[in-house]
């Protein structure tokens, strides 16, 4: 298959990855007001929680993104130049992908992690380990 194949995946995968965790925050906060007893899942907050903090702990460290390595990697190996790909990648990339100083990414990561930090707080998941008595 072809590298821009494989560059176009990561990038639908990167654009994946921050729906879960934007979307992620959006379904928690709705659905603790809807009453949606899958948002107290403790795996999918823990999964969601680490998500954000992984990327903010990325930024701070300064270190490129490991999809954006990986997508330049497969850019680079199909002969294109920087973004100029396939259509659903053009814009992606435009949404994905904008110019500003690094510390305003590092503060908004930071800042959108400590809101799931505080619906963790606040919209308490399940324990895992606790046993329900359902139906008893």
């Amino acid at each position: 298959m072809p590298y821009s194949f494989f560059a176009d995946l990561v990038l639908i995968i990167h654009g994946l990855y921050v729906l879960f965790i934007v979307g992620g925050l959006a379904m928690i906060m709705l659905g603790a007001a809807s009453g949606w007893a899958w948002i107290r899942n403790f795996w999918f907050r823990a999964i969601h929680l680490a998500a954000i903090c992984s990327v903010a702990l990325l930024s701070w460290l300064e270190v490129i993104c490991p999809l954006t390595i990986l997508e330049v990697h497969y850019r680079q190996q199909a002969g294109q130049e920087a973004y100029h790909e396939t259509f659903i990648a053009y814009w992606l990339h435009k949404i994905l992908y904008y110019e500003a100083p690094m510390w305003i990414f590092s503060a908004c990561y930071t800042l959108f992690g400590l809101a799931v930090l505080v619906t963790w707080i606040c919209i308490t998941p399940d324990s895992p380990w606790r046993k329900t008595s359902r139906g008893a």
